[in-house]
């Protein structure tokens, strides 16, 4: 049985290989959907209010309290399938939550791309609202997360993909890891 971590600064890839994994009937537990589902028990907008959330959640059970609700998620999921992916690791303390529940049978993978890309992107998708409309921008998202300890979760990553090139390029490294493995990626 593995466990997948998938790490990376927003626009980088995450849901992408989400949605690999989907394809390939792999179950994903995606740690946002704690923070959303926290934010409509609080009343509150997940769409504007997430990283309030989320920091808050931290601020409140120790920082590596978004990983420990996933936790039940990922055990469930592992009772009937060989593989999960788990999508938005967001910090070494999460990392090394995952490494203490999984030991040798948790990956962590950490997606990377360049910030102009990342911005072109978000703006694509239509996700990265400017501080004029309420919302945080690329950077501003970036701040608030490397502040998590993304940073030193990506450092500590088992592998690296570079997402720069063609969505479907992406795709088909995505798929070589889920399928063949992380010595097929690596080479």
């Amino acid at each position: 049985m593995n466990v997948i971590g998938i790490v990376g600064l927003p626009g980088s890839g995450k849901s992408e290989a989400a949605t690999v994994a989907r394809e390939l009937d792999i179950p994903v537990v995606t740690m946002g959907d704690v923070i959303r589902a926290e934010c409509r028990d609080r009343g509150l907008d997940p769409a504007t209010q997430h990283g309030e959330v989320a920091q808050a959640l931290r601020e409140e059970n120790g920082p590596g309290a978004i990983a420990e609700r996933s936790l039940p998620l990922i055990e469930d999921h592992r009772e009937d399938s060989d593989t999960v992916l788990i999508d938005g690791i967001r910090s070494d303390t999460e990392v090394d939550r995952f490494a203490d529940a999984f030991g040798d049978d948790f990956l962590l993978v950490s997606i990377e791309a360049p910030f102009e890309t990342r911005a072109e992107r978000l703006d694509l998708r239509g996700r990265d609202a400017s501080a004029e409309e309420g919302g945080e921008s690329l950077a501003e998202r970036d701040e608030r997360e490397l502040g998590f300890g993304m940073g030193e979760a990506m450092e500590a990553a088992d592998l690296t993909i570079e997402n720069t090139d063609s969505l479907a390029s992406f795709h088909d490294r995505v798929r070589t890891l889920l399928t063949d493995g992380k010595a097929a990626v690596d080479r």
